[in-house]
């Protein structure tokens, strides 16, 4: 089976928009979860409500894959899966290695949906040298020293980084060095790459921050109609005085006077 470093996917250079290339895995999700309730085909509002785009994006989307689907029909369920899933390079193995085994690190190590989604986890990596050699997820933890031969012995080109902040930048350099050239960064902290090696950035705390300001703007709505009253009336000569102030632009007076 080919690796990840012989075969890298065809997107950019077939003129997929980057924005198109970050759904494809959405719609395969919920293809696959089609899939395996054996549903045959598909309309692109139920995939499109499904994966929770607008079927307008989702038929733009598929264009740019030769796909346009049946009238009346939709689409097959068990083609597109194949279709996207070639697109995203998941039809062939793709070795991963995880540097860091701490806690995350050992949760990403038995997250399961790695294999069935064409990653296998070659090795994990730690710089502790009381984790060598134990296993997690059936896995020996190998040390930080050995790390530029075991990218070389799996032919690893897509590498995760788990490790503190400090660590990470060093970790991505010599994972960059060895040949890797696309990473997985859960450390908080921003890592400066090379042209021609693609980072993605997983932070769960800026989600968490993200979430926290949408809860306590919903708060201050909820605070805001609680407490809201109609304002008391203007006195009756102020408001004669001010009614052509007050009116809009068509000459009709808002219904709630300006406070």
């Amino acid at each position: 089976m080919a690796t990840g470093r012989t075969h890298r996917p065809a997107t950019r250079s077939r003129g997929i928009p980057e924005a198109t290339v970050a759904r494809l895995p959405l719609y395969l999700r919920a293809l696959t979860a089609l899939s395996e309730r054996s549903v045959p085909t598909v309309s692109s509002e139920e995939l499109a409500a499904a994966a929770g785009v607008n079927s307008a994006k989702l038929r733009k989307d598929f264009s740019y894959l030769g796909s346009y689907g049946t009238r009346g029909v939709g689409y097959d369920v068990e083609y597109l899966v194949y279709q996207i899933s070639r697109e995203l390079g998941l039809t062939q193995d793709w070795p991963v290695v995880i540097v860091g085994i701490g806690n995350l690190g050992a949760a990403l190590a038995n997250y399961g949906g790695f294999a069935s989604r064409g990653f296998r986890v070659a090795a994990l990596i730690d710089a502790d040298p009381a984790m060598a050699g134990k296993p997690v997820a059936g896995i020996p933890v190998q040390h930080t020293d050995d790390l530029e031969k075991i990218i070389k012995d799996n032919g690893v080109s897509i590498g995760v980084i788990a490790t503190p902040a400090g660590a990470a930048q060093q970790v991505c350099d010599r994972l960059v060095a060895a040949g890797v050239t696309s990473i997985l960064n859960f450390a908080p902290t921003v890592l400066s790459v090379p042209d021609g090696v693609d980072v993605r950035k997983v932070d769960l705390s800026i989600e968490l921050q993200i979430l926290a300001f949408h809860e306590q703007r919903k708060a201050g709505e909820e605070t805001a109609a609680g407490d809201g009253a109609l304002p008391a009336a203007a006195p009756r000569g102020a408001a004669a005085a001010d009614s052509s102030a007050d009116q809009g632009p068509d000459g009709d007076v808002p219904a709630v006077m300006p406070a």
